[in-house]
């Protein structure tokens, strides 16, 4: 297997030449809040649509006010909007000009707009916890007596199509970066929309929890982050999943 890399420096030079991908993972800074590190990049997201493969995708992660700020960059890039998910975490964070508890982050699938959707590769996921149920008749049967309803009845434990919403705890008080992410979640994310062997770019690496995911997973992994000192942490963090062997990532 390819070797996991996180690349130092600035993605929008490193990256592009580096593709095709078969995933790109996106999680750049939203510019909602006043942090210093929080502002926003400008002009990634026509590269990232150059180097994805055709068959390829790219979950971006982000506030529903981060989408909105880029809905037209998205459009003139050259993406098209697939689907959503809502990772619930069991803890949040919040503004002074907040109502409700920040418990929620969104994750947003788009692909190439000149590609169709029936092209991209998407492995559809599913969760062990489906439960019995029983549907009954709406026809009255043709003839007389007595019959019982007809029903059908679903195994306890089977499977069903994964849900949109889905829970994973947030990395407080284990996070390496500030705004890391679960492994698992990005996991699940890897598994449906990169196929095994894949090529995966995660294009804001912070803390390599992506680069994680792909080892787990049997996808390769190329990360790129601007903060020298965190991308030799991912490094370290990569590393530390399973030993390496084979050469370097393209």
């Amino acid at each position: 297997m390819t070797i996991p890399a996180v690349l130092t420096g600035d993605c929008r030079a490193l990256m592009p030449p580096r593709g095709p991908f078969d995933l790109i993972l996106a999680d750049p800074p939203y510019g909602d809040t006043s942090l210093a590190w929080d502002r926003r990049v400008e002009g990634w997201l026509p590269l990232a649509r150059q180097s994805l493969a055709p068959t390829g995708s790219m979950w971006l992660f982000g506030s529903l006010r981060a989408f909105m700020a880029v809905a037209s960059e998205l459009r003139e890039a050259g993406f098209r909007y697939a689907q959503e998910i809502v990772w619930e975490k069991q803890n949040g964070s919040g503004f002074h000009a907040d109502r409700f508890k920040r418990v929620h982050e969104l994750i947003a699938q788009f692909y190439r707009s000149d590609a169709a959707w029936s092209a991209i590769y998407n492995a559809v996921q599913t969760t062990p916890d489906a439960t019995a149920r029983t549907v009954r008749r709406k026809r009255r049967p043709p003839h007389t007596g007595h019959i019982d309803a007809g029903h059908y009845v679903s195994e306890d434990g089977g499977p069903r199509l994964m849900r949109s919403v889905i829970y994973a705890r947030n990395a407080h008080g284990r996070a390496i970066h500030p705004t890391e992410k679960p492994s698992a979640l990005l996991e699940i994310l890897i598994r449906t929309s990169c196929p095994e062997g894949g090529l995966v770019a995660d294009w804001f690496a912070g803390s390599g929890a992506a680069g994680e995911a792909c080892r787990l997973t049997g996808r390769r992994y190329l990360g790129c982050e601007i903060d020298a000192g965190m991308a030799e942490k991912a490094r370290a963090r990569i590393a530390a999943v399973l030993p390496f062997e084979g050469r370097a990532a393209p």
